[in-house]
Formats: C-alpha cells, structure tokens, sequence
C-alpha cells in the first residue's frame, strides 16, 4: 500500500558553456582514453571490448538506483564543469570516478515540465504537465495538473521498477515535484514537504529512515531538495561567505526579493541592478548551492555506512538551471538559454573507480531510457514504445551518442517557447505568440548575445522547419492552434484577489 506523506515542516566572471566543454577537455583528456571497470558485476558477461572504449558489463541486474535532483542547479555554477570556485566538492568527486556528461540540456526549463520527463520518457508537450494547472479559471474553474489525469496511457519510471519487483521511494521538497501532480506515480513511499520549495535537510533525513527499513531489498529512491533555488532560504540565514567586503546590502537574499525581482523583469523586460548587486547574488547562490553539496555528502557517508554503495547506481542531475541577469531576468522558466537548459548529468556505476568525460551532446529526456537500460528489467511494450529518448550506456562504451536536442516552454501561459540545438552549435528559439525567431551560433557565441536570424535566414529558416517537424512527428502541430498568453500561476502573487488551489 502506497504511503503517502507530507509534512510540515568574492564572485568570479561567470563562464559559458563551450568555455567549460574546453576547460575539462583539458583538464581530463586522459580520462577519454581507454579504460576499464574491473570487478563490476560478477558473473555478467562484459561487452566486447574495443579500442578506445571502456568495459562495461551488459546489465546490473538486481542493483539499486539513486536519483538525485539538485533543483535550479546551473551548469555554470559546478565544478566538474569547469567553475573556477569550490562550492561542489561532493559532486565533482562523483564526476571524477564516474561519467560525467557536460553537455546535458533540459527539455524545459522549469520544475514542474522539465521533471515530468525524466520520469515518463517523454516531452513536456506529451505528458502536458505543462503548468501547475491543468485549468485556471477562477475563482471556481480551477483544475491542478496530473499525470494520471492528463496522460493516463504514460507509463513511469517508478512503475516500471515497481513490476520489476523493486521497492520505491521518493523524498522531494514539494513544490514543482509534488504529489499531487502525480509525481507519486509507482513509489510505494512519496513523501512532499509541507509547503513549498522544502530543503534536502528535511528529505535527506526520511530518506536515510526509508532506507534503514529497504536496505536489504533492491530499491529505487529519488531524492530532491530546492536549496540551490531562489525561493529556498538557508535554516538560520546566510552567512555571506562569498560576498564581497563592502557590498551595501541594498539586497539580503531574501524570497521576496528575489521574487519581486523576477516578476519585474517579467513585466518590464529586464531588471535594472548594478553589478555589485550581480555578483551579490551569485555569491549567495554559490553559498546555496556549496551548503547543499555538504548536505549530500553526510547523505554518502550515511549511505556508505549502510554498505550500499557497490550495489547502486547514482545518477546526479537538475531540472534546470537559473538566470542572473544573463539576459537582463532572474529566475528561470521564462526563457530557453543555456543559462536555464544546461545542467549537469553525472552517472556512477558501482565499484568503479575511474571517470570519464562525455561532451557530445544529449538531452535530459535520455534519462529514463539509460537507467532502464543499466538495469535487467523487463519491459511493459507501451513503456518501449513512449520513450522518446535513446541510452546513453553507448556512450560510456565510448560511442558517439550526439545529436539535435529540443526544449520548451509554456511558463505560467505568459510565455510559449520552442527551441532546438544541433550538433555542430546552432540554437534557434521560437516564441509561438508574437512568432519571434532567435538563431545563435553557439561556438561563436555561447552567451547568446547576437541574434543572427537576419544574417543567416537560410540557417533560421531550415531550423525552424525542423523544429516545427519535431514537434508535429510527437504529435503536436504548433500550427494548429493560437498561441494566446494568460495567467496560470505558481505563486500567489501572481493571482491576487483570485482563489486557487
């Protein structure tokens, strides 16, 4: 029987994403040589070996997984990817003794979309958790978002599992991930924290419980805290430990600010601050994101201690990144840059020692497919043929796994956007209600500053077909209907005076 729980509960330059892809190419190029996992999985065959590429067994059949999610956590703000600052030892030490895939983009870029996916094998646009309701019309016609309801053919990844006989459990911080968007789907145990954008210092300590209880039995466990998020504060407040001597504190930190400073530049187009209050706010980020790390390293050494690691598979990742005022907006949601999309993916796989790097290009979308492919499982057909996402297991035997990754957008219904990214650094967005078209060349400007759809019609024009085509071949025309911006809200303040759930 399903348990159902909830309870009460000095900045450097920032670095752009091709720039991190060069910095640990170089830093670790002798980690893309051939290498092998001894001892991993006794008595499975291994693959066949081949120059250049690392021995992996075919399956790890009965072996535990542990998916972690750092909510809002940058690409440009981890270690292993090249930030200069160390605020995530824990994870880099991961990304060293494991695959560390640095060029992940998220199919959205926001919690409630981009995690559904990582859960169904599908786009946002398919399993239409979309926005947190499903209906917005108050005060009376107001329908929150579910999975069961909106897409009940889908299958999960924790149902999947669950057939296969394994115990499921899942310790979020509500919010975006809660369970009563059907998030709970297949865990025997989902435990949300009362209220919202809860703290892994709360869902770490009822995970470590759960595991006490299913230690001795195969189990799936999902584990999610906001304490790298805007809105997450830390207990106690911060310590500012890497804000600058002298800052005028014209800011603290705090919720409200940071959401009145999104909701500004939401209705304004930007946000006018000062470069101090910049590199204010990423320090205090950096803060955010360096106390979570610690947090998950107690978890580890915890876990260590249970004498679980060599029988689990770890899969570390976000949902999506964050902006601070890279293009003029704080927050994320609103927009597809890579400040928002780029996230961090790092994949370990029991007993291994030695990491390596993988920069060709994937999408968060091949989440599910990789784990169910790690695993000795069998199968439902239905859940074979929804999967949109390939494996990513030919990757860490050394095969090139790139390819075009797509993304998108309908947040809060104020924006509708639509993206795509080729192999060779072309990006093009698409914003379906004013049809306006943004194309960069991300080798030659990562930061994407110049729009060049003027200068390259032909590029724009071919990606935008392409985009269009994606989108019609999973079944959504983008033509086919009006594109009309609305309000559907995730915060009260973006509704006063009108009655939501």
């Amino acid at each position: 029987m399903k348990q159902h729980v909830e309870h009460d509960a000095t900045t450097t330059e920032e670095m752009d994403r091709r720039e991190f892809l060069k910095r640990t190419a170089l830093a670790t190029g002798a980690l893309a040589a051939t290498m092998s996992l001894p001892g991993l999985v006794t008595g499975i065959a291994g693959a066949a070996e081949k120059k250049g590429a690392l021995q992996l067994p075919d399956k790890y059949k009965d072996y535990n997984v542990v998916f972690v999610s750092f909510d809002a956590l940058q690409a440009a703000h981890v270690g292993s990817l090249g930030y200069p600052r160390n605020v995530t030892p824990t994870i880099d030490a991961m990304a060293k003794k494991g695959f560390n895939f640095t060029n992940n983009i998220s199919v959205a870029s926001w919690t409630v979309p981009a995690s559904m996916t990582w859960f169904t094998g599908v786009y946002p646009s398919e399993h239409r958790l979309t926005n947190k309701f499903a209906v917005f019309n108050p005060p009376s016609n107001n329908v929150l978002s579910n999975l069961k309801k909106l897409s009940p053919e889908l299958v999960t990844l924790a149902e999947v599992l669950k057939q296969n006989g394994y115990a499921t459990g899942g310790f979020t911080g509500n919010a975006g991930v809660s369970g009563f968007f059907g998030y709970d789907q297949g865990f025997d145990t989902y435990f949300f924290e009362k209220g919202k954008f809860g703290s892994m210092g709360v869902s770490i300590p009822k995970a470590l419980d759960w595991l006490k209880e299913n230690k001795n039995k195969k189990f799936f466990m999902f584990l999610h805290g906001y304490d790298c998020h805007g809105q997450n504060i830390p207990e106690g407040g911060f310590d500012y430990r890497f804000v600058e001597k002298g800052y005028d504190k014209k800011y603290t930190g705090s919720a409200q600010e940071q959401e009145a400073l999104r909701e500004e530049g939401l209705e304004k187009g930007s946000v006018a601050v000062r470069d101090e209050d910049v590199k204010f706010w990423r320090a205090i980020y950096d803060e955010k994101i360096q106390r979570t790390d610690a947090r998950f390293k107690k978890f580890l050494d915890e876990y260590e201690k249970m004498g679980l690691m060599d029988k689990t598979i770890f899969v570390l990742t976000s949902d999506h990144g964050t902006e601070f005022f890279e293009h003029n907006h704080m927050d994320h949601g609103f927009s597809l840059y890579d400040e928002l999309i780029h996230v961090p993916l790092i994949i370990t796989l029991p007993k291994q020692k030695t990491g390596k790097v993988i920069n060709d290009q994937i999408s968060s979308i091949d989440v599910m497919p990789t784990i169910l492919d790690l695993l000795d499982v069998k199968m439902p057909e239905k859940a074979k043929k929804q999967l949109r996402g390939a494996s990513l297991v030919p990757a860490m035997k050394g095969k090139s796994v790139a390819k075009e990754v797509y993304s998108e957008t309908d947040y809060r219904q104020y924006t509708y956007k639509r993206s795509v990214i080729t192999k060779d650094g072309w990006k093009f967005i698409y914003t379906l209600e004013n049809k306006n078209r943004e194309l960069y060349n991300l080798k030659k400007d990562p930061k994407e500053i110049k729009n060049l759809v003027e200068q390259q019609p032909r590029i724009a024009y071919e990606l935008e077909q392409k985009l269009f085509a994606h989108f019609k071949s999973i079944g959504h025309d983008l033509n086919a209907k009006q594109w009309i911006p609305g309000l559907n809200p995730v915060y009260d303040s973006q509704a006063k005076g009108a009655q939501k759930k």
